[in-house]
């Protein structure tokens, strides 16, 4: 069994924070899960170019506000608390952060290893290694 109080995540190596958000990574591709696990704090006022197209996201907003507008047909969504929303077609976006923080809890597939940062299309590159099951 592995239990993880994500308080023991920030200020790690598995904390990463940017201008515009803050992922701490609290399960990852070492952990043999089959997924990563990761609470991320959308900045306020904040927009961020991301297109995933090595992994499949799904978000579950669990407090603040803010905005997702998919960049194929440009339909906006409203993020609040109790919004899920799933890039399950790999869809490239802007995530806005809105007038408070946005806190979301997100799990990737396949699983992210916790060297991921976004390159200048937005994209996660495939990094594989082997798990700690």
């Amino acid at each position: 069994m592995i239990v993880r109080d994500v308080k023991d995540v920030i200020g790690t190596e598995d904390e990463i924070v940017t201008d515009n958000w803050t992922s701490r990574r609290v399960l990852l591709a070492k952990d043999g899960m089959g997924f990563s696990f990761h609470e991320t704090i959308i900045q306020p006022g904040t927009e961020t170019h991301i297109h995933y197209q090595n992994h499949l996201e799904a978000v579950w907003c669990v407090e603040g506000d803010g905005e997702i507008e998919t960049i194929a047909d440009g339909k906006k969504y409203a993020l609040h608390a109790g919004i899920v929303y799933a890039l399950n077609e790999n869809d490239e976006h802007w995530l806005r952060g809105g007038t408070k923080p946005l806190r979301v809890i997100c799990v990737f597939n396949p699983p992210i290893t916790g060297r991921e940062v976004h390159d200048e299309d937005g994209v996660y590159p495939l990094i594989t290694e082997e798990t700690g099951a």
